[in-house]
């Protein structure tokens, strides 16, 4: 079986991996099933070496055909969504003031908070990111976070109590 397994495992690999439409995972799992039904016939394997290799390509192929009628029967799984995290209508018009409003409170604050807001809120960037990316210590990020969010929300008209 390591003999069939080493000299015909690297053709078939690639002969499943354009079955698999590149599919580099499916085409690893489709060839150990290949492998595992030679060794299941391993008696019956004919003795040559190109007719291993003929047997082989045929059942991988069978077994590919398999595989994928087996997920057209199959519904297509999909993750189950975090209900916290959607929104609780369908009405965008309330993100659309929001982002108005502060995009006409981010001019009235310092171009110092502004870069820092725009770095972490805008961008995504964590805090060490923002740092590099502004040339100041990552201290001074989270500072400049804390108070430019409170120049924010004086800039937009809330307290720290709305």
């Amino acid at each position: 079986m390591r003999e069939v397994h080493a000299e015909h495992a690297e053709p078939l690999y690639r002969f499943l991996l354009r079955l698999s439409w590149g599919e580099r995972q499916l085409a690893e799992d489709l060839l150990q099933e290949t492998m595992l039904q030679a060794w299941r016939h391993l008696d019956r394997l004919p003795d040559s070496s190109e007719s291993v290799r003929r047997w082989l390509f045929i059942v991988a192929r069978r077994i590919a055909i398999d595989a994928a009628r087996a997920r057209q029967a199959r519904p297509t799984e999909v993750g189950l969504n975090d209900l916290t995290r959607l929104p609780a209508s369908g009405d965008v018009t309330e993100d659309v003031v929001v982002v108005q409003t502060v995009r006409r409170a981010l001019p009235r604050l310092t171009p110092a908070h502004r870069a820092v807001l725009i770095e972490l809120y805008y961008r995504g960037r964590s805090t060490d990111e923002a740092a590099a990316r502004l040339g100041i210590p990552e201290g001074t990020v989270k500072s400049r976070a804390h108070y430019a969010l409170r120049a924010l929300r004086a800039a937009i008209g809330r307290t720290d109590a709305d």
